[in-house]
């Protein structure tokens, strides 16, 4: 079996590259070890950038986040027993996000390269890469797809980034010395915007999925066990760390999903090794503060995609060797700010007073200068592609 592009991972990277190329007339075949169920049930990000809006629009699979996906024209940061409403349409007029679930995305796409006739395996087992230095192949199971070119976009666990041989990947990463508590309630959110909220008892964050689905996460110790958090203590907590502005009470409801997110920073470089090209958390992941795991996989397929078109044109190799470099310079940008905003708004048990007031002031500075606030909304609602 053969095609031009050998995909691993069956998320939105792997899928949105798979579209993108089918456009050009490009072909793919993307391999996933998990269930269609299970891709399709995943709750991730919820959050999408400007551009990212903007390319499912224009790559045609964009109609149902447009119909049931929540424009946001701002968020609050709350702390000091006060909001303050960051806004998107004075600060980065024309700009937004757009509040639409990742496993919703992914629904999307599948659907869209099914509709196509496009060659999407699932729960396949064994997948292995080789030849990289030559000619690619993978083999999985008992059957080989040769290829002319390997996007590993299986996320940090997947075997891509381990494939690269040891010693050419450079590895820069931060572990955070706590954690976020998610859970998904069915409950109608309490506010029509998302709330980062900073408190002595820690982070709490309020988003939704839907007019009847709400997303909220705490910041929890490292260690923290989902058997030790039973429903009463996460609602009180919730509510401990949210109701603190006159006026604002948390509705609560039936929690539906819960788990628990280890914090970390991590990039690789470079995002390529010979024919195999890495996308989205294969080669970078970021703290979920910024809302930008799932905006960076996009701009990484979109650079991957423009270079692999130039590539099956006319042979030309200028944009696929300076693959890593172009996406690098938004990898780097995206993990400052996901590092910046949770620096600012988590609290750190080293901290002195000191620097926890010197934590409010910046806040303070935040909240109160245009230049400042334009920077956060600049980086929130996502730079330019």
């Amino acid at each position: 079996m053969r095609t031009q592009v050998g995909i691993i991972g069956a998320g939105p990277a792997g899928l949105l590259l798979s579209h993108l190329l089918h456009l050009r007339g490009i072909s793919s075949v993307v391999l996933e070890k998990r269930s269609r169920d299970y891709v399709e049930r995943r709750v991730r990000a919820g959050v999408l950038e400007q551009g990212t809006v903007d390319t499912l629009v224009e790559a045609g699979v964009g109609e149902r986040m447009l119909r049931e996906g929540l424009p946001h024209h701002g968020i609050e940061l709350r702390y000091g027993g006060a909001g303050h409403r960051i806004a998107f349409e004075k600060l980065v007029p024309g700009r937004a996000i757009t509040v639409y679930g990742q496993q919703e995305v992914v629904k999307d796409l599948i659907a869209a390269r099914l509709a196509a006739g496009g060659d999407v395996r699932f729960e396949v087992e064994d997948v292995a890469v080789h030849g990289l230095d030559s000619e690619p192949y993978l083999t999985f199971g008992d059957e080989r797809l040769d290829c002319d070119v390997i996007a590993g976009c299986d996320g940090f666990h997947g075997v891509s980034r381990p494939s690269i041989p040891e010693g050419v990947l450079s590895v820069f990463e931060r572990d955070y010395p706590f954690a976020w508590l998610g859970i998904l309630a069915r409950v109608a959110p309490s506010s029509d915007e998302l709330i980062y909220t900073r408190t002595e008892r820690g982070f709490a964050l309020h988003s939704m999925r839907s007019p009847t689905i709400s997303r909220f996460y705490l910041q929890v110790p490292p260690d923290a066990r989902m058997e030790d958090w039973p429903e009463e203590r996460i609602w009180a907590e919730l509510k401990a760390r949210l109701e603190t502005v006159p006026g604002f009470s948390l509705a609560t409801g039936e929690i539906l999903e819960s788990g628990i997110t280890p914090m970390r920073s991590f990039v690789v470089e470079p995002m390529q090794y010979g024919r195999l090209y890495l996308a989205g958390d294969a080669a970078h992941i970021v703290p979920p503060t910024g809302a930008k795991g799932l905006n960076l996989a996009v701009a990484d397929v979109r650079v991957l995609t423009e270079a692999l078109a130039a590539y099956f044109k006319d042979g030309t190799t200028d944009l696929l060797n300076g693959y890593s470099q172009a996406c690098l310079k938004r990898v780097w940008r995206a993990q400052h700010f996901s590092y910046w905003m949770t620096t600012l708004l988590h609290t750190f048990e080293e901290d002195d007073a000191y620097a926890r007031r010197l934590q409010l002031s910046y806040l303070d500075y935040v909240t109160s200068s245009e230049a400042a606030a334009t920077t956060l909304a600049e980086n929130y609602v996502g730079l330019p592609f």
